[in-house]
């Protein structure tokens, strides 16, 4: 398999992975533009644009783009996160062309129709809605936002109820005009994929495009909160979240080793201790997620009302422990799982153009699967530890949503991990 990159004169970048023995491909655009590129008056705009992006071009309608897909047997969809936006279709090796096509007319010829707007304004409502719904989802945009309080990085994604219900066509226009550069795309081939011709085909599609002034991104800050909803629910939940590293800083391997090894499946400490041990809750798990600049490792736990105090003491007291006698066996177990999550998801078309769309936005490069190895099996016991203490005396912030009236608060909880 061999990895190829190639950036347009005007900073549109390709990259592509040939996979042989495969007769499908997976490729799509991945955008530097997600919801910490937009003010506070365009919170959700992002999002609404990967919904309209289906709802019709100047060369397709909605069902057209759907139908061209379908009747090959093909998938497409698109997503929005924090920092990206991307766009994406999965095809057989000779429609990878048709998929280009379309994924590039739902980019550069996008109409938002205004009654199509209406309509999907309704669907983003819904969507809204059920998220508020579902408490183990909702919980995490809280602790988010006391995470980053009033900041780009700490607001949903979805957006606020009464901003997406005022976008009009102009706000989506206004954020592809100065978010869809050319020098923040890049597409990202795997599988039955030839390298020549997709360059070929993307200079013909955006080489025209001109180049857009640099985005100034302001560095996001982690800050110590708390959020306490009310509510009554069967279950009360519970999402802790400590300031962690950058994805581009190297300490990222060592918080997600901590992570895994700490809670991160069924043979970790939490796990053990908390639900088979005990019995406390049904799911209880800690995972690290990263940023430009910043990063949170999150433990999240759901139990009753009555076991939500000693669970959640006795996670304070794993924690504390976990700087002092993690084990190398527990390290190397997790450095196990990790190097093996990472070769099992790379054996798709579609996990593959994701990692080279991600590898390239973060490092302007492909590093080789090995590079990324010898960085896994580098963390040591000592680092393992020594990250657990400096997390324990750092800043965090608390997510508490449900029969919550009797849990431990924030200070209660530094309390607990000092003495």
């Amino acid at each position: 398999m061999t990895v190829q990159l190639h950036t347009l004169p005007n900073g549109f970048r390709i990259v592509t992975e040939h996979m042989p023995g495969l007769a499908s491909a997976s490729i799509g655009i991945w955008i530097d533009a997600g919801g910490r590129h937009e003010r506070l008056d365009q919170n959700g705009i992002a999002h609404f644009l990967e919904h309209m992006a289906f709802k019709g071009t100047k060369r397709r309608s909605a069902l057209q783009i759907a139908e061209e897909i379908e009747d090959v047997g093909g998938y497409i969809n698109a997503y929005t996160s924090r920092e990206l936006t991307a766009f994406y279709a999965r095809v057989l090796k000779a429609d990878v062309p048709l998929a280009l096509d379309v994924i590039s007319d739902i980019l550069l010829n996008p109409i938002f129709d205004p009654a199509e707007i209406e309509v999907e304004r309704g669907v983003i409502l819904q969507e809204i809605g059920q998220a508020l719904d579902t408490p183990d989802d909702v919980i995490f945009d809280w602790l988010q936002e006391r995470a980053y309080p009033e900041q780009p990085l700490g607001r949903t994604i979805l957006g606020p109820t009464e901003r997406v219900s005022q976008f009009a066509r102009h706000d989506l226009s206004e954020f592809v005009a100065d978010h869809y550069g050319p020098e923040r795309m890049i597409l990202s081939a795997a599988g039955a994929v030839d390298h020549d011709t997709i360059v070929r085909t993307a200079e013909a599609l955006f080489g025209h495009l001109a180049p857009q002034p640099a985005f100034t991104q302001v560095d996001a800050t982690f800050q110590s909160g708390e959020r306490i909803e009310l509510k009554t629910l069967e279950q009360a939940h519970f999402a802790l979240g400590f300031e962690g590293p950058g994805y581009r800083d190297d300490a990222i391997y060592t918080a997600q080793i901590f992570s895994t090894a700490f809670g991160g499946g069924m043979s970790s400490r939490l796990f053990q201790e908390i639900r088979e041990k005990r019995g406390l809750c049904y799911t209880i798990y800690a995972q690290t997620g990263a940023y430009a600049e910043t990063g949170m490792t999150t433990i999240y736990a759901g139990t009753s009302a009555e076991d939500l105090s000693e669970l959640a003491g006795l996670t304070m007291d794993e924690l504390k422990r976990s700087a002092d006698d993690m084990t190398p066996a527990e390290v190397a177990r997790a450095r196990a799982q990790m190097k093996a999550g990472l070769l099992m998801g790379l054996e798709s078309p579609s996990s593959r153009a994701e990692r080279l769309a991600r590898m390239v936005s973060i490092w302007g490069r492909v590093p080789d699967l090995e590079e990324t190895i010898s960085r896994i099996d580098a963390v040591t016991t000592g680092d393992v530890r020594e990250f657990a203490a400096g997390m324990i005396t750092g800043a965090a912030a608390l997510a508490l949503y449900g029969p919550v009236e009797k849990a431990p608060r924030l200070d209660d909880l530094r309390e607990r991990l000092a003495a």
